[in-house]
């Protein structure tokens, strides 16, 4: 059990960030199908009016996506970077992060970092800490389920008549 003092923000803060946002980089961005970066990609491009930006050192494009090495070489500064990275890259993606001139700072499932949070929060980012994106995302939009997303087999939202 994970022992911490710093407090991430309530559903209502997570819910005012994602709606404040218009740009979201993704950080550890992949082309392998089976990873969770790819799939919060393919998500938040088919269901968000987020602009996504892909960052990854390795690859250059993913399914005809653009992907740029680093934060500094995104076209235009990111609202909310959404970070796939593990923890002893932590530091340094802040550091990107903060020249980004980005709002948040996003770590995803299994993601916890005291020192980088309060760091962020110093520099005047938003945090959130061990949540993912999508989930999140899907949560406040109505289109989350057991599977991670709405089927649209059962509903149960009334119509009004």
């Amino acid at each position: 059990m994970r022992t911490s003092t710093w407090q991430g923000p309530s559903a209502q803060e997570r819910q005012r960030i994602l709606r404040e946002t218009r740009t979201v980089a993704i950080v550890g961005a992949s082309k392998n199908p089976s990873r969770a970066s790819y799939f919060v990609n393919r998500y938040l491009s088919s269901t968000s009016n987020y602009e996504i930006f892909l960052v990854n050192p390795t690859i250059t494009e993913i399914e005809g996506t653009t992907v740029y090495p680093t934060l500094a070489d995104l076209p235009k500064p990111p609202d909310l970077v959404d970070v796939f990275r593990k923890y002893d890259d932590l530091p340094a993606v802040l550091t990107e992060t903060i020249a980004a001139q980005a709002k948040t700072i996003w770590l995803q499932l299994g993601l916890w970092h005291e020192q980088v949070a309060l760091d962020a929060e110093v520099a005047g980012l938003n945090v959130v800490m061990d949540r993912c994106l999508k989930i999140e995302h899907a949560r406040f939009h109505g289109g989350l389920h057991l599977a991670g997303f709405d089927t649209g087999v059962i509903d149960s939202r009334r119509t009004l008549g």
